[in-house]
C-alpha cells in the first residue's frame, strides 16, 4: 500500500492559502484521486470540524473517537485518515504556513510549536454547547467572507485568528505559550533541522551547534514547549517518520536501517523496539491492509 501525499490546490483558492470544504462534499467525490478513508499524508494544516455525527478519526496510526462538537487538528506532514461510515456532518479547514505567517504579521496568533511529538499530544479537542455554537459561528464567517467578492483578506485573517484564540484557550495543555519570541525562532530552526537531518543525526548536541545555541539552552526551550527534552523530540520526530516510511514505501528493515543511518540492522530494530515495544515488521502488520 501507498500512502499518497496530498499538496495544498493554491490555484483553487486564488493563492489565499485558506479553504473551507463541507466534510459531506468528501464522500460524495467520485472522481478524486485519492480515498480520503485511506490513509494519505498532507503538506499543510488541517481542522477538521464535527457539527453532527461520529466516527474514529486517525491521525500517524492513532484513532481518536468523534462526535458532535469534536474538533480534530492535523499538522502537515501528519498521515491521517478519515471515517465517513456513519456519515459525519461539518466543515474542514485546510490552511498553509504562508497562510498562518500572514497572520502573524499582521495580528496576534499563538505560535505553532511541535506538540504532535509528545505522545500525550491528543489532535482532538471536545468543544460545550457554548464553545460548539461560537466555532460554528466563527468557521461560518470565514467562510462567508471567503466566498463574496470582493473578498477582504483583513477581515478573513481576523476571524481566523479570533477563532484560532479561542480554540487555543480551550486547550491548556498546550504550554508553549511560555516561549518568548527569540526561543519560539530557535525551536522552529531546530524542527526544520530535524525535518532536514534527523534521518541521520540523533545528537542533540549537533543539532544546538546547526542552530547556534547550547544544548542546555536548546533542552529548555524543547521542555517548555512540548515538555520533552531535545533528545527526546529528536527521537519522536524520527520513531515517526520511521512508521510513516513503514506504512507508506513498505520498505524493508535493511533499507530503513541505512537511510536512517544505523550501522546495521539488529541496532535498528532494537532502537524501534525500545521506542514503540514493537518490531518494525510487528507495526507494518498492524498498519498496513
Amino acid at each position: 500500500m501507498t500512502i499518497p501525499n496530498i499538496g495544498f490546490n493554491h490555484e483553487k483558492t486564488k493563492q489565499a492559502e485558506l479553504e473551507i470544504i463541507e466534510l459531506s462534499n468528501l464522500y460524495c467525490r467520485p472522481n478524486m484521486e485519492h480515498d480520503p478513508q485511506a490513509p494519505h499524508r498532507v503538506s499543510f494544516f488541517m481542522l477538521i470540524y464535527i457539527k453532527q455525527g461520529e466516527g474514529k478519526h486517525y491521525v500517524d496510526f492513532t484513532g481518536y473517537d468523534f462526535k458532535a462538537g469534536s474538533l480534530i487538528f492535523v499538522q502537515p506532514d501528519q498521515v491521517h485518515s478519515f471515517d465517513f461510515s456513519h456519515q459525519p456532518q461539518g466543515k474542514v479547514l485546510l490552511f498553509t504556513q504562508a497562510f498562518l505567517d500572514k497572520v502573524h504579521a499582521n495580528m496576534r496568533l499563538p505560535n505553532y510549536t511541535p506538540t504532535h511529538l509528545n505522545q500525550q499530544h491528543n489532535p482532538l479537542l471536545q468543544l460545550d454547547n457554548v464553545n460548539h455554537a461560537r466555532t460554528e459561528t466563527l468557521i461560518n464567517e470565514i467562510l462567508t467572507e471567503s466566498t463574496i467578492e470582493p473578498s477582504e483578506p483583513l477581515i478573513v485573517m481576523y476571524l481566523f485568528s479570533a477563532l484560532a484564540l479561542l480554540l487555543h484557550r480551550l486547550r491548556p495543555a498546550l504550554s508553549h505559550d511560555n516561549l518568548s519570541t527569540d526561543q519560539s525562532l530557535k525551536l522552529s530552526k531546530f524542527f526544520s533541522s530535524m525535518e532536514q537531518h534527523a534521518h541521520k543525526v540523533r545528537d542533540a548536541n549537533w543539532f544546538a551547534g546547526q542552530i547556534h545555541t547550547t544544548y542546555k539552552t536548546l533542552n529548555n526551550i524543547c521542555k517548555l514547549a512540548t515538555g520533552l527534552t531535545a533528545k527526546q523530540m529528536i527521537d519522536a520526530y524520527t520513531i515517526i517518520e520511521i512508521k510513516r516510511r513503514l506504512v507508506v514505501s513498505n520498505a524493508t528493515t535493511q533499507q530503513l536501517a541505512n537511510d536512517f543511518g544505523f550501522d546495521d540492522t539488529s541496532n535498528f530494530v532494537k532502537y524501534f523496539k525500545n521506542q514503540t515495544q514493537l518490531t518494525p515488521s510487528q507495526f507494518s502488520k498492524l498498519n498496513t491492509h
